[in-house]
């Protein structure tokens, strides 16, 4: 049910992607309003993951995972009922707060429930779920739009949070932490205030460009804010994020493997969709379609992934998962302006997701190994954070480099020479990733003998 839970989370970054045309029809959008519904819900779940982390930590992970749930799925209910741009926006936002809440709740569950092996296989579940997650979205933005209207791409998320909702509090799960702690008010200001900055700066950057105003200032001040944040929490005596964490290899290894391949995978989606409808001119079910067997893969290579971890460790499956995504990207990069999807497009698209799908595995397995009881939530919410910067990152840097393809308002020849320098970018950086986590991750296999940590 957590992961179900997850499954709703990230299944609401991209359902909105393809349905945003017939929604802008609908309520009448101005071209400036359209962006906003998909930033709206991507901005308060970045912008909030650590402060929902750290209040899973503080005040119980099942009270704020449940808390997050009703919200979540009473924003649904909203943006389903949407009657203006306006009403969308602050509920897509409202979606977004509640994500934040119950996302690192349910990771930080799911690692202090399972030790060894069994965590690995969970977290391989988790992985399997966010990375397909976002595939089926894909998938049923299209089939809805197409079907019944694009409002039970959010009336889908109420049948599930209920069910969700109803079946936890059978559970047993752990509660709070036993510090007593009080919450950093000045730490989860700034912290909030970085996240937040700091994705629109890069959600911005792929429509107005890296050297914008617009993207430049909301970067310096993000960037000044983390700054800030660091200095304070070195002073409180209670942290939002205690210093330590930024001082263990795996956990920042970790995060450092999610932006990675968070950034490269919602890239591909991102990429494959837009020259799916652009240069190949498909409808969006169609394009729809052509992720299904992708989600299907992404579950299969993140099982695989997690089995394989408990057999090699870290750094091997990380690297072969880059090297694999590389080969896939390099595929993609030679697609022509009028070849097939299915036998063009699907097989790199799919193997580059099947790579991917272990690195996720291998990103959560290194940043949660030996997390404490008072420590699972935040480290969650760093985990997360480092998904959504990611994405916002991948995006930004493959929206700038695919140029005129991207815009879709040019010759289908210059169109496909910008999708392929993109995905051709996209395989250069997948082998420095696969470089670097081989030199980052920790050395050996997992310790088995390590489940959840009481806090000392």
């Amino acid at each position: 049910m957590l992961c179900l839970a997850q499954f709703m989370v990230i299944l609401d970054v991209t359902v909105v992607n393809v349905a945003l045309p017939v929604i802008e029809s609908d309520l009448d959008l101005d071209r400036a309003a359209v962006p906003w519904v998909v930033t709206a819900y991507t901005l308060t779940f970045g912008g909030l993951l650590m402060l929902g982390g750290r209040l899973a930590d503080l005040v119980g992970k099942r009270r704020i995972f449940l808390t997050g749930l009703v919200i979540f799925t009473l924003a649904s209910v909203g943006s389903g009922l949407a009657i203006s741009g306006t009403m969308l926006v602050v509920a897509r936002g409202l979606q977004g707060v509640g994500a934040a809440m119950l996302s690192p709740a349910a990771l930080s569950i799911i690692t202090t429930t399972f030790a060894g092996a069994d965590r690995n296989r969970a977290l391989g579940v988790w992985a399997a779920i966010g990375g397909a997650g976002a595939a089926i979205g894909v998938l049923l933005g299209g089939v809805l739009s197409a079907g019944p209207g694009w409002e039970w791409a959010f009336f889908i998320n109420v049948p599930v949070g209920v069910a969700v909702f109803l079946a936890l509090p059978a559970s047993k799960v752990d509660g709070r932490a036993h510090d007593g702690s009080r919450p950093d008010i000045a730490g989860a200001v700034l912290i909030t205030a970085a996240g937040g900055l700091i994705i629109y700066a890069l959600i911005n950057a792929g429509g107005a460009g890296w050297g914008a105003v617009s993207t430049l200032v909301p970067l310096g001040v993000g960037i000044l804010a983390a700054a800030l944040f660091v200095v304070v929490e070195r002073k409180v005596a209670a942290p939002l994020v205690p210093l330590v964490l930024l001082r263990r290899r795996p956990v920042i290894a970790g995060n450092l493997v999610m932006v990675a391949a968070a950034g490269l995978l919602i890239a591909s989606f991102f990429l494959a969709s837009l020259y799916a409808q652009h240069v190949l001119r498909m409808g969006p079910l169609e394009t729809g379609l052509l992720f299904l067997p992708v989600a299907i893969v992404i579950t299969i290579g993140a099982h695989l992934g997690a089995r394989m971890i408990t057999a090699s460790g870290w750094r091997p499956v990380a690297g072969i998962g880059f090297a694999v995504a590389a080969v896939g990207f390099f595929l993609l990069s030679r697609v022509p302006a009028d070849g097939s999807a299915w036998v063009h497009l699907l097989p790199g698209f799919a193997i580059a997701g099947a790579g991917l799908a272990t690195t996720f595995v291998t990103a959560t397995t290194s940043a949660m190994t030996a997390v404490e009881h008072s420590m699972a939530g935040v480290v969650s919410g760093l985990v997360n954070t480092g998904h959504e910067i990611g994405a916002a990152l991948g995006v930004a840097f493959v929206a700038a480099i695919a140029g005129a393809g991207v815009e879709g308002a040019v010759e289908a020849s210059a169109q496909v020479q910008g999708f392929g320098s993109a995905f051709l970018a996209a395989g250069i950086a997948a082998l420095v990733a696969a470089g670097l986590s081989v030199v980052l991750l920790p050395a050996g296999k997992p310790d088995p003998s390590h489940g959840p940590m009481m806090a000392h």
